[in-house]
């Protein structure tokens, strides 16, 4: 991608100072909106563009590497874009903004440092990390018109790869019939579910096997030879899945 232009940036609710004398027109976009839900993506389609669109590049992105999210069929007489971790656009979710009069970017409170927004409204981010995995919100704000301006929301959700997860046990040598014992799916991992296999296969319907509301956890009631295992657990969002090592509970 090319880099944009010499740009001026600051920072609300930061260290740095809002940029003085800016143009008034614009200048509602360096004050924080009014609490106002984000829609779905497709939520404003002005009838003469094409409809705007996110996407992430690359499609899949794992921990530590660097991810676009690439903004196609931007209408046109623009005044700027804010960007929000989230899906709501209150002030403390602000990560920046770009003005298209002077090439200004804003940062926010949410900006971690690794954020760069482009004059295509296009947001980069840095060396993700799993905290990183969730829904952005997109702010398009047209320049004011008789109408007052028109504004669109985009959400995108932004998946990372699974990491291979690992099962931990509160004891991996329980007494038959008479122990219990919590096996966990590591790590905790944002935006994904759990699934959990016993030989190779769904886990049984049994009042001895119980999982937890997130799947993350799974308790195993008075251990016996049935259920002794082999356990193993998958990790999964839209984007990727990844499966543990076998585990097998040794009876005594």
């Amino acid at each position: 991608m090319k880099h944009c232009p010499q740009q001026e940036t600051s920072t609300i609710g930061g260290k740095k100072k809002h940029p003085e004398g800016g143009d008034p027109e614009n200048s509602h976009i360096y004050r924080s909106l009014p609490p106002v839900p984000a829609s779905l993506l497709n939520f404003w389609n002005p009838p003469t563009t094409a409809q705007v669109t996110i996407e992430a590049q690359p499609p899949k992105v794992s921990e530590g590497k660097d991810v676009l999210l690439l903004v196609h069929n931007l209408p046109q007489n623009l005044a700027g874009y804010i960007w929000y971790k989230g899906q709501m656009t209150y002030l403390y979710h602000y990560i920046t903004s770009y003005v298209v009069d002077g090439q200004r970017i804003i940062y926010g409170p949410a900006y971690s440092g690794r954020e760069r927004v482009y004059s295509n409204a296009s947001l980069l981010i840095q060396n993700v990390t799993q905290e990183d995995a969730g829904s952005y919100t997109l702010h398009i704000i047209k320049r004011r018109d008789g109408t007052g301006g028109v504004t669109g929301h985009f959400t995108f959700t932004l998946h990372l790869e699974t990491p291979k997860p690992s099962i931990s046990s509160s004891n991996l040598n329980p007494r038959e019939a008479m122990e219990a014992v919590i096996l966990t799916c590591d790590p905790a991992t944002p935006a994904a579910s759990y699934q959990w296999w016993m030989n190779g296969q769904s886990l049984p319907m049994t009042h001895r096997l119980q999982l937890s509301k997130t799947n993350r956890t799974l308790f195993i009631f008075g251990v016996t030879k049935y259920i002794a295992g082999p356990y193993e657990c998958e990790i999964r969002n839209p984007v990727s899945a990844s499966r543990s090592d076998p585990v097998t509970l040794n009876l005594l």
